[in-house]
């Protein structure tokens, strides 16, 4: 496997929500952080995000597609640039509990994607790009 879908969450209460999608998906999280926690599904290959947003206006944060392998993080890149759907590229940023490199793009309804891959785990959420998007309920995306 060399991508997986990524599907990120705001969810009135963490621990609730950790609770049930364990149920859910009969898998144990992956990473649990105050506020977040994610789990890294093999079936169905998904990467499930939760964040802790009380009362936010959407469920979904955004959608992402994390890859394991650099060049197809790259091809996306490229293709991205060329097709003129290229928002902001990041490279070794760290954005929930993890450094980075990715690209985002935004649909024309305005939902989130990022082409990603972790680089390695990180003791904080990222870094000013969050904190600026808490008003939109957005992670990690300088919009």
């Amino acid at each position: 496997m060399t991508q997986r879908f990524q599907l990120a969450l705001n969810v009135d209460d963490i621990e609730i929500a950790i609770q049930y999608y364990s149920k859910l998906f009969d898998a144990k999280v992956n990473k649990s952080k105050p506020g977040y926690a994610n789990f890294a599904i093999e079936n169905p290959p998904l990467k499930l995000v939760l964040f802790e947003n009380p009362g936010a206006n959407e469920r979904i944060n955004h959608l992402g597609v994390e890859n394991f392998d650099q060049s197809d993080v790259d091809q996306a890149i490229t293709r991205f640039k060329a097709e003129g759907i290229a928002d902001e590229e990041e490279v070794a940023e760290t954005c929930c509990f993890a450094v980075q490199n990715k690209i985002w793009s935004t649909d024309p309804s305005g939902t989130r994607w990022e082409w990603y891959r972790v680089i390695e785990d990180a003791d904080s959420i990222g870094g000013s790009a969050v904190e600026a998007n808490q008003e939109s309920g957005v992670c990690c995306a300088s919009s």
